[in-house]
């Protein structure tokens, strides 16, 4: 674990695929709990435009043995500021690369976007049903109305 981030200056990365994402041992490994982090600031780029889109990102996860690293889960999510990719893409890039390298029970990504032409865009992505008996809270963002 000496190669983490946290505790230590580092910079913004160019890019998602140059971004360092960290998994630290989970403490408890043998109950099935909910993680959440939300990220109300989201940005990427439009891949055509090259203009701004925005998002509020809701992820929901039940740790196996890894949790996810937040420094580094910061740096990484704001390494989309300057890549251009689809809503779509965006958040559905982001669901793979922490279910692989967090190996969770379960995992889901709610990507809440802001219109773009004037139609928002929302994506939700999943690993699987979650474990029974889960206590599941609504990830807490309404259904675009003026957001």
């Amino acid at each position: 674990m000496t190669d983490l981030l946290l505790g230590r200056s580092a910079a913004l990365p160019a890019s998602p695929e140059d971004a360092q994402l960290d998994r630290v041992p989970n403490p408890h490994p043998d109950t099935d709990y909910l993680a959440r982090f939300t990220a109300p600031e989201f940005t990427s780029l439009c891949p055509v435009t090259g203009q701004p889109d925005f998002a509020i990102l809701v992820i929901d996860y039940v740790p196996g043995d890894w949790l996810v690293e937040s420094k580094s889960l910061k740096l990484y999510l704001a390494s989309f500021r300057n890549h251009g990719a689809f809503h779509e893409d965006c958040t559905v890039a982001i669901g793979k690369r922490l279910a692989g390298l967090l190996e969770p029970r379960w995992l889901r990504l709610g990507g809440y976007w802001y219109p773009r032409g004037g139609i928002p865009i929302d994506v939700f992505w999943q690993t699987g049903a979650p474990p029974k008996d889960l206590w599941l809270p609504d990830q807490g963002v309404a259904p675009y109305r003026g957001r």
